[in-house]
């Protein structure tokens, strides 16, 4: 027997999986279990009432009388003994036998008066047989097996078999290990999808932006009979974005308000965010595979062809099915007869249970073809969400395919509003709105104001990172200078950018970010430093392109495309106002766009990643250059474009593959240049004709393979800073002096011994940088240099410091690098003045 929890689970388990089982399967489930009750219904009539009652064949008149046994009574007459016919013999049941042989003996022998008329004559009540009780039982099971057809002993238990075999092909889909596990986690995600407050919310929305949207067609429809030029507005989004298509820009053009969105609770919008993974998840494993699909067929046609093969062995041996049967069991031998007419008992109730049985596969076999034409009748494979994404604002529902279409199919038989529900979470526009809205729940005014700093430059500056888009009270803090967004995919920048009026500087990095119409107008006017960082350079914002007041833009990518055969970047000639641009990324030639900008353009820096820059003829266009960086381009020389930038005030070339630097004399026609960076690479020796280069201020020449400084260097009278850190130079010339004006030196991490006296005739000095050299002595003439803030001794062979360091009045303990020990040897009244707290505030102005 079934336990009530085993039967429990049965049902559980249709509970589970019933949005799957359309009409169907469900009318077949229903004939199937009714199927059932037949079978069982008449299997227990078997194993209770099932049996046969056979009688011999009347015997000859002459046989007969040699048979017979009559007894006559000496009181009353002749008497006669007979043996009657069994009513009930069958089988060898226990409980059966019983009552069958009481039945028989209390019967088996009657004894009645006859008249001597009767007594010469036929009996007519009965024909004497002489057979005994065992006899009988004998005779009726040998006729049970002998002519009782196979179809009535077994027609219930073949009807239970197929019963059970129809039943576990309607749910094997559902028990098959490569297909459950996939459809228990839909029927998870379908149940919780339809349940999640956040698919009513979305559904809600929809429902008031619907009106919105009509209340705008109608505007538009009444300005369509003024004026036939007016643009539609799209069905998908309230405000127009603008996008790297590049549409039609006008800052006149109207927006759209769409009411905010309810508030959500933060379990139930963090409960959503998952069901949008689980969802992606999903789709991405079962829509590549029809498995189900096939399996679902497969059964079905099984079913169908199994049915087929029981009706037509059914109606073959229904005949078979009789009460009467005439048997010849060849135990004449036994019994003295040859032939028994049998009657079954059963029969009668085993042919209208048949017939029960055939009505009902007849119903179930036209269920199932029915099932094979709706499986057939249009592709099952296919999905489309046409009529969710026209009555919703979610326009951008993918159709899905293969598994994933068909259980969709499968749940709109059961009820189409599950399809709906749970087309919400397949739509990137609902997750957006989700993120939205928990964004600007979780991002508040408050949190937001906690996270604003000041940068070098002394700005208010917002950085935003790795967030799911833009806060909306980010736009209400008028009084930001700085806004950084970094990692954001879905940047969305409102029209409510328009009240942030002091904002001027915007960095986007990562963040291909969407702008409206308005605050597109406002960004071209008002937006002044524009720093974008990206993977492709088709991740520029084509707006960025139409910033006509922008001052800077700094461009941090890969800029070219088609392995470096072209130059991507679009045209710049809306850039009117543009005079800084920085370009890092991996050039071979500098971009031709950038000559719509050349009239107007002072600072050009491009830092590649070590990609040779081979081109530069663009450079001769510049003509009002007055800054240009060339840094990591793999240059060998100077390039002679440069010579004609009679404007150019500052040359860097850092990090290149520069070992002569001979065309130095044709900086002589540079009359600004006042600053040149040749730091970072592999020269060698520096020409005598620098010299030339009368304006020169600031040379940079560490980190590179210099041995000595030419006497040349030091003819450049206004030289302010100088730089040959990182060298391998042994002395230090005493020209040196010549330099009245040198504010900087450095020349740390060479090789000199000896700090020439010379060096402490620079009056001007502010920084002396010496360390990691081979110093022994440092002269008491160090406090001539009144303006030294700055000393780096650490790295040397030096014994003790001189005491008239006390003379550097500006000279403070942070200023002064050297070791512990070595400032140790100071005496007592000098360590005590450079560890008084001098007036931070005077001591600063003064040093300026």
């Amino acid at each position: 027997m079934f336990t009530l929890t085993e039967v429990a689970s049965l049902n559980d388990i249709q509970a589970t999986y019933r949005i799957l089982k359309p009409w169907w399967d469900v009318f077949m489930d229903y004939l199937a279990i009714v199927m059932l009750m037949v079978a069982i219904f008449a299997g227990t009539m078997q194993l209770t009432k099932d049996q046969v009652v056979c009688l011999p064949e009347p015997l000859s008149d002459e046989r007969s009388e040699t048979q017979r046994s009559v007894t006559e009574s000496p009181a009353k007459g002749p008497k006669t003994s007979v043996v009657p016919d069994l009513e009930s013999v069958t089988s060898s049941r226990g409980s059966r036998n019983h009552a069958t042989r009481g039945a028989f003996e209390s019967m088996s022998t009657i004894t009645v008066d006859l008249p001597d008329d009767v007594q010469k004559g036929p009996f007519n009540f009965g024909r004497p047989t002489n057979l005994e009780y065992q006899q009988y039982i004998f005779i009726n099971q040998m006729c049970y097996h002998m002519a009782l057809p196979w179809y009535s002993k077994y027609f219930p238990y073949l009807a239970l078999i197929h019963t059970l075999i129809l039943m576990v092909s309607s749910n094997f889909w559902f028990k098959y290990p490569k297909t459950s596990s996939k459809i228990e986690h839909f029927v998870s995600i379908l149940g919780k999808c339809f349940e999640s407050p956040w698919t009513t919310k979305a559904l809600s929305e929809t429902a008031c932006e619907d009106s919105e949207e009509n209340k705008q067609r109608f505007k538009t429809s009444v300005a369509k009979h003024l004026s036939t030029g007016s643009e539609e507005e799209s069905p998908c989004s309230s405000t127009p974005m603008i996008s790297r298509t590049g549409p039609k820009f006008s800052a006149e053009k109207p927006v759209i308000e769409v009411p905010s969105m309810t508030i959500l609770d933060k379990k139930d919008g963090e409960q959503a965010k998952a069901l949008f993974e689980k969802v992606r998840k999903f789709r991405a494993h079962v829509e590549d595979s029809d498995l189900i699909y096939k399996l679902y067929v497969v059964q079905t046609v099984i079913k169908t062809v199994k049915l087929v093969f029981i009706l037509c062995y059914t109606l073959t041996f229904v005949t078979s099915i009789k009460f009467y049967h005439v048997c010849k069991p060849e135990i004449e031998h036994l019994t003295g007869y040859t032939q028994f007419y049998c009657t079954h008992n059963m029969a009668f109730m085993l042919r209208k249970l048949l017939i029960s049985y055939i009505a009902l596969i007849c119903v179930y076999g036209l269920v199932c073809m029915y099932t094979l034409f709706w499986l057939f009748r249009r592709p099952l494979k296919e999905y489309s969400f046409e009529k969710v994404r026209e009555e919703s604002s979610f326009s951008d529902i993918p159709d899905v395919k293969n598994d994933f279409a068909f259980l969709l199919h499968m749940v709109d038989q059961y009820d189409q509003l599950y399809s709906k529900r749970f087309g919400v979470f397949l739509s990137e526009v609902s997750e957006n709105k989700l993120r939205e809205l928990s964004l600007n729940h979780e991002w508040t005014y408050e949190k937001l104001k906690q996270h604003v700093s000041r940068n070098p430059q002394e700005k208010q500056e917002l950085h935003l990172f790795m967030l799911s888009g833009v806060p909306d009270a980010v736009f209400d803090m008028t009084e930001l200078e700085v806004l950084k967004l970094e990692l954001i995919p879905e940047a969305k920048i409102p029209a409510k950018i328009s009240q942030m009026t002091n904002l001027q500087e915007l960095h986007l990095y990562h963040c291909p970010a969407k702008v409206e119409q308005t605050a597109f107008s406002f960004l071209r006017d008002h937006l002044r430093y524009l720093h974008i960082k990206f993977t492709d350079v088709a991740e520029i914002p084509t707006w960025v392109y139409l910033l006509k007041n922008l001052r800077e833009l700094y461009l941090v990518g890969n800029l070219n495309s088609e392995n470096n055969k072209m130059i991507a970047l679009e045209s710049l000639r809306e850039l009117k106002h543009l005079k800084i641009l920085h370009l890092k990324s991996n050039l071979t030639k500098v971009p031709s766009n950038i000559t719509d900008v050349a009239p107007h353009l002072i600072a050009l820096l491009v830092h590649n990643d070590g990609t040779k820059l081979l081109v530069l003829n663009s450079l001769k266009k510049m003509i009002n250059l007055t800054e240009l960086e060339l840094q990591n381009c793999e240059l060998e020389r100077i390039p002679h474009a440069i010579f004609s930038l009679t404007n150019l005030q500052e040359l860097d070339l850092k990090s290149n593959n520069i070992r002569t630097i001979e065309e130095v004399i044709s900086f002589q026609h540079l009359k600004r240049l006042t600053c040149l960076k040749l730091w970072h690479n592999k020269i060698i020796t520096i020409p005598s004709s620098i010299s030339l280069v009368k304006n020169l201020e600031l040379l940079y020449l560490s980190q590179n393979k210099l041995e000595s400084l030419p006497a040349a260097v030091f003819t450049l009278q206004k030289l302010r800073y100088l730089d040959v850190s990182h060298n391998s130079i042994a002395v230090i010339p005493v020209e040196i002096m010549c330099l009245q004006n040198l504010q900087h030196f450095a020349m740390t991490g060479n090789r000199v011994e000896i700090l020439p006296k010379q060096v402490f005739k620079c009056t001007k000095l502010r920084v002396l940088n010496v360390g990691q050299n081979c110093i022994t002595y440092i002269s008491e003439k160090v406090g001539q240099l009144v303006q030294l803030t700055q000393l780096e001794l650490r790295g040397n062979c030096l014994d003790r410091l001189p005491a008239d360091l006390v003379h550097c009045r500006l000279l403070k303990k942070s200023g002064l690098v050297v070791e512990d020990h070595l400032f140790d040897t100071l005496p007592s009244e000098v360590k005590d003045l450079f560890n008084q707290d001098f007036n931070s505030n005077s001591t600063f102005g003064t040093g300026i």
